[in-house]
């Protein structure tokens, strides 16, 4: 009889053990749980961006993630550049890519391909427009590299061209690298063989360049 007398409060003490245990593996599972992920910075370039004809490693991207982890500053580099990108398919890829990762900051190194197309600077910038609209509206600040083309364009088209990019920073209020390979272009052993794409050695200097006008934009986890 006794044993039958203390079952309620032998159930009631086996609930609230239960109840403890799940309260314990919550616990658990929330202090397992991954913190907040770094936010993104995404790189949409072209072949200058995708360490064309050197190692990955050795590429302003990837020096630029080194910095940044040891500054201290929490971002994780995807870098989306791609050799002989333009601006009509990185606009095609972009919507994948903002929906992909999410990036709180996107740097646009493109236009040289199009530019050395000879594409009507119209559409380069209708192109260039949607990129920018397209980001901002999926939450990222833009930052703009400027490019330049050689001259055997002519002048007004060349003139043009590099005028494009900062137009394009005025109107929407965007910070902007004037010139990507300013410290580099007149530099011939700082180029492949092909005369157009810098070296491992050049690619600091692009850092050098891109760098201080990405820092401001920079936030400290």
């Amino acid at each position: 009889m006794s044993s039958i007398k203390s079952r309620p409060a032998f159930i009631a003490l086996r609930f609230i053990a239960c109840l403890l245990l799940a309260c314990g593996a919550l616990a658990v599972r929330a202090a397992d749980a991954p913190a907040a992920t770094a936010p993104t910075l995404l790189v949409l370039g072209d072949s200058l961006s995708a360490a064309y004809g050197i190692k990955v490693e050795q590429g302003w991207v990837a020096l630029l993630q080194a910095r940044l982890r040891a500054k201290g500053y929490g971002y994780r580099v995807v870098n989306a550049s791609s050799s002989g990108e333009t601006t009509g398919g990185a606009l095609a890829r972009l919507p994948r890519m903002l929906a992909l990762h999410r990036p709180a900051i996107v740097i646009v190194e493109l236009g040289g391909n199009d530019g050395l197309r000879g594409l009507p600077l119209a559409d380069i910038r209708r192109n260039f427009t949607a990129i920018i609209r397209t980001s901002q509206q999926a939450g990222a600040r833009i930052l703009l590299v400027g490019m330049k083309i050689p001259p055997n364009y002519g002048p007004a088209y060349t003139r043009d061209f590099h005028a494009l990019f900062g137009e394009l920073a005025r109107e929407f209020k965007l910070p902007s690298v004037p010139f990507l390979l300013e410290d580099v272009a007149a530099d011939e052993e700082l180029f492949q063989a092909d005369g157009i794409h810098p070296t491992a050695a050049a690619q600091p200097l692009l850092l050098r360049e891109v760098w201080p006008h990405l820092e401001p934009m920079l936030r400290r986890p």
